[in-house]
């Protein structure tokens, strides 16, 4: 399926193309899924106290499979039971219930993974060093990729914990903190209302991933990311009128 890439403004494209000319680093979302055994070995399973240290090899194997399938299964049946997910795991339902005690502990792990991947995201844009044209764009495509992958962690009801919430309080006042920052240095009007621009800016992440009501496959969001991401910041800070 062939998707239509955006155009690049010139001021986004030189801006950007300085600063990956320093830094090269880019975050891969398989890569991230895969730390999914990390987090998961350090959380509460639901038996009353969390693990303070690293599974065997073979047991961060079947976390790291009963993690995966989890979200890729509840992302298309938010219903589905422990069962179906043992199953799409390759694995037995006892394994899944040995490793998370019961349904709430496993949503709470998807959401500690979910929530490292999440800051590992924001860090990576530097959006507090970085000139804030970049950091908006670096940020914006970090994140496609990450809500792309988890379409049910991040962004169904059933998937809302303690844990959740904490997520969207730090990152909707660290994205408050940078657009003080980008106004501070001329990227926003100095009279734009923070608020707003970041409902705006969220609305146009969101239907980038969902558009027309249908969730983007995640492995096409990975490949068009950036310039995605493109069309989401130039639209957010030219809007869709002539340019004089």
């Amino acid at each position: 399926m062939n998707v239509a890439v955006p155009s690049v403004s010139r001021i986004t494209c030189v801006a950007i193309l300085h600063f990956y000319a320093t830094d090269l680093m880019h975050i891969s979302a398989d890569l991230q899924v895969r730390r999914m055994v990390f987090d998961a070995s350090r959380i509460n399973t639901g038996s009353g106290k969390a693990m303070d240290r690293p599974l065997r090899a073979d047991a961060a194997r079947t976390v790291h499979a009963i993690l995966e399938a989890a979200e890729r299964v509840l992302a298309e049946d938010p219903g589905a039971s422990m069962e179906q997910i043992a199953e799409q795991a390759g694995v037995v339902r006892t394994t899944v219930h040995r490793r998370f005690a019961n349904r709430q502990a496993l949503i709470e792990a998807l959401a500690a993974s979910a929530k490292r991947q999440l800051m590992d995201a924001v860090e990576d844009a530097h959006l507090d060093t970085a000139p804030p044209l970049v950091a908006l764009h670096r940020v914006t495509a970090n994140m496609l990729r990450i809500k792309s992958v988890w379409r049910f962690t991040l962004g169904h009801p059933l998937a809302d914990t303690p844990l959740t919430a904490v997520i969207w309080s730090e990152i909707n006042a660290g994205a408050l903190e940078f657009f003080a920052r980008a106004q501070h240095e001329g990227l926003l009007a100095p009279d734009a209302d923070l608020m707003w621009a970041r409902r705006v800016y969220y609305a146009l992440v969101d239907e980038s991933l969902h558009g027309g009501g249908a969730d983007m496959d995640p492995e096409q969001v990975r490949q068009n990311a950036d310039a995605h991401a493109t069309l989401i910041v130039d639209t957010f800070l030219r809007g869709v009128g002539p340019h004089g």
